[in-house]
């Protein structure tokens, strides 16, 4: 997959597709509903239009985070799709100022020659969300692109939404996520160094940081993982703290994972820590022995409920 930042100066390869548009935040199933609808709709590459950073995250810099995933993790997701190019246009004041009209000429016809954008019912685009799908398929008529517009998708009357899947998330309800994203969610990103008290309790820990993400429920976690990088890629088993670590002070939230049946470095390296189950809330401990016992504990339920995955 080819990914493009701008939307001029494009090789020619990456021209003439047919495109499905939106923000994308989990990759769930009713974003697979539109990037499927793309993928049918004309015969041409498949690409993916998408902004970075989230449009909500340029409007309201300073609300709480709530992206599902990080611009590499969707683009993994996308990846694994069958997307041929993402478009991940700097989402600032350029973009923003664009009237629905002069989005699809600039970006859309103009930049991208794009042969067909497909959008969910519910989309928005332009200035002041001034333009709907509907606005999109009119525009299209006018300046020669089809337009596919895709019904909400969803189970038992309720549509399927990042929103939902936020707050399955926030409860611990990790099978009610994984059913709305037909997958399971994914932390992704770089292994840090921490302060590797897990190495000297016996329990070594890959560190990564929340920065920018939603926080599902703290606490600890049968996890499922994917090392990307490095000499040691491979796929396995393991439990997760996903937390602040009370008995240690004040810390900023971060994911502690050890992987089963694993040794070696993996500072520096991109994991993809997939969270299947939600074992216990985050605690603090009378002392260490305790927490230690309560981390074996964990790994055994964990390994128990992971079995045959």
């Amino acid at each position: 997959m080819q990914i493009h930042r701008d939307w001029t100066g494009l090789p020619k390869e990456a021209c003439g597709a047919t495109i499905a548009m939106g923000n994308f935040d989990g990759v769930h199933k009713g974003h697979r509903a539109v990037i499927e609808a793309a993928r049918n709709a004309a015969d041409a590459p498949l690409g993916v239009l998408t902004f970075e950073p989230h449009p909500r995250e340029y409007f309201a810099s300073d609300a709480p985070p709530f992206r599902l995933m990080n611009a590499e993790a969707r683009a993994n997701r996308l990846a694994r799709l069958g997307v041929d190019q993402l478009y991940e246009l700097p989402f600032g004041p350029v973009l923003a100022g664009l009237s629905p009209q002069a989005f699809a000429q600039e970006v859309l016809v103009d930049g991208l020659s794009v042969a067909n954008v497909t959008v969910g019912a519910d989309f928005c685009f332009g200035k002041n969300r001034a333009g709907t799908a509907e606005t999109l398929r009119a525009l299209g008529r006018q300046m020669g692109f089809g337009v596919t517009i895709v019904p909400l998708v969803g189970g038992a009357g309720a549509e399927y939404s990042s929103t939902a899947i936020r707050q399955a998330l926030t409860d611990g309800r990790t099978h009610d996520a994984e059913r709305m994203l037909g997958h399971w969610h994914r932390i992704e990103g770089e292994v840090v160094h921490g302060h590797k008290r897990g190495r000297d309790f016996g329990w070594p820990t890959a560190n990564m940081r929340m920065d920018g993400l939603h926080l599902p429920r703290l606490g600890v976690y049968a996890v499922l993982v994917d090392v990307l990088t490095g000499p040691d890629r491979l796929s396995c088993q393991g439990v997760a703290s996903l937390g602040v670590r009370p008995m240690f002070g004040r810390n900023a939230p971060n994911l502690e994972v050890h992987l089963f049946d694993f040794s070696g470095d993996l500072y520096g390296q991109h994991l993809s820590v997939a969270l299947v189950d939600f074992l216990r809330d985050e605690a603090s401990f009378a002392d260490v022995d305790t927490l230690i016992a309560q981390i074996a504990q964990d790994a055994q339920d964990a390994r128990r409920l992971l079995a045959g995955r």
